[in-house]
């Protein structure tokens, strides 16, 4: 199974955006399997907190479809993502992409995006509350802060064991 720590930001809603994720799965180096982590992230300039969150689950998810299992562990500190794609979303399709209150469901572009990096694949979500002292969810978090303000992180891609 891989297991990802996905977060995204905006200063102002909306405004300059970044998202992040933590990527952790198997991989074979030297034949020999090993974990591994790949740090990703990136940025938009007009954006809002919402769409970097469904960013950052769109891009790891993207980034984990070219490995070799269809097995994910999903972890966001964003409740709108996690019910989204838990509680919501099947009755959103039913109801033509409106919400109960029969408004169009907002940022639908990546819900769908999302709902079709997801067919086919076995997806846990898990609500993580951020700002708890979880490493690799403040992990996430800060390489999507870092994008929203501007500033490249340092990306790490390596063996766990080396991982700080």
């Amino acid at each position: 199974m891989i297991t990802i720590y996905t977060d995204g930001a905006s200063r102002g809603n909306p405004g300059p955006g970044g998202w992040g994720a933590v990527i952790s799965y198997q991989k074979i180096v030297d034949s020999k399997q090993q974990e591994w982590v790949t740090e990703i992230g990136g940025a938009e300039n007009q954006t809002t907190n919402n769409r970097m969150e469904l960013t950052g689950a769109i891009k790891a998810l993207e980034f984990v479809s070219q490995l070799s299992t269809d097995n994910y562990l999903l972890f966001t500190d964003s409740e709108y993502v996690t019910k989204g794609m838990t509680e919501w979303i099947k009755r959103w399709q039913k109801k033509g992409w409106k919400t109960a209150g029969r408004k169009p469901v907002l940022n639908q572009d990546l819900w769908r995006k999302l709902l079709l990096l997801t067919e086919g694949r076995e997806v846990k979500w898990k609500y993580v509350a951020g700002h708890t002292g979880v490493p690799l969810n403040e992990r996430a978090d800060e390489i999507a802060t870092s994008f929203a303000d501007n500033i490249v992180p340092a990306l790490y891609h390596g063996p766990r064991d080396k991982y700080k």
